[in-house]
């Protein structure tokens, strides 16, 4: 696909999927939805580690409402099973640890495709914001799955109903992300957290994520038996022999990610 609302960068095991649409706050049209989705299931065969981050002063606003592929559509149902959707599952289904680095505002749909990451780094002056209470709708891009399940159900609902700004040094105490870090650190920061993820143990990464995903759906019971299955495919793993070498031998692994 030739992306022409986005660009994708695969490099030394680390893909690097950038909104660019600054001169529209990277605003989400029916074609970008496309092409992240597309571009998701590039890096997740390509990479050992995916960036999804923003050119400009914006990680994203939301939805672009002057789109003109979606004008006069009122069905927004249609629009999120048929667009957003696909572009949620691909980022939540990526095989490879996943990266957002919400470099400025991130609003609306906006918000919630940068908290479908495995990882949230935001830079300090970032916010986040469930604005769509302001036009009279209800969180959606999964934002009513994700927000009690990253901040719980009383600071999920006051930012839904309220639709206040969320400063990334709030979401960092409430638990919302990962991390906020000094703007004039932020760059620096997140590639070295990326890269580390693109040269660490790939297979195990994977069973993490499943394994910790798959948690709420299950009770201690099943989740143990779980953690044993996936630690017995772990175990059989060439990163683990090298995990295990590099221990004895008092060195750094070198993991090839199988």
């Amino acid at each position: 696909m030739d992306y022409q609302t986005i660009t994708l960068e695969i490099a030394d095991g680390l893909a690097v999927l950038t909104l660019n649409r600054p001169e529209k706050m990277n605003a989400l049209t029916s074609q970008m939805r496309a092409e992240i989705t597309h571009a998701m299931g590039e890096a997740g065969r390509n990479a050992r580690a995916v960036v999804l981050t923003g050119a400009g002063d914006a990680f994203c606003t939301g939805q672009d409402l002057g789109d003109a592929s979606s004008e006069g559509d009122l069905d927004l149902g249609r629009a999120l099973r048929d667009e957003y959707n696909p572009m949620l599952r691909a980022i939540h289904n990526c095989p490879v640890p996943t990266i957002s680095a919400v470099n400025g505002p991130a609003a609306g749909a906006g918000a919630n495709l940068a908290l479908s990451a495995d990882v949230v780094i935001a830079t300090e002056s970032a916010y986040f914001l469930q604005a769509f209470a302001r036009i009279g709708l209800i969180p959606d891009a999964s934002g009513t799955w994700l927000l009690p399940r990253q901040m719980g159900l009383a600071k999920a609902m006051g930012a839904a109903l309220f639709a206040d700004r969320i400063s990334a040094r709030q979401a960092d105490q409430w638990g919302m992300i990962w991390e906020a870090v000094p703007d004039e650190l932020f760059e620096a920061h997140w590639r070295k957290r990326a890269e580390w993820l693109a040269k660490g143990p790939t297979e195990a990464f994977a069973r993490i994520k499943k394994a910790i995903r798959g948690s709420f759906e299950h009770d201690l019971e099943e989740q143990l038996e779980i953690e044993a299955q996936l630690q017995t495919e772990a175990g059989r793993t060439r990163d683990f022999q090298e995990g295990v070498i590099a221990f004895l031998q008092k060195r750094p692994a070198e993991f090839e990610g199988r």
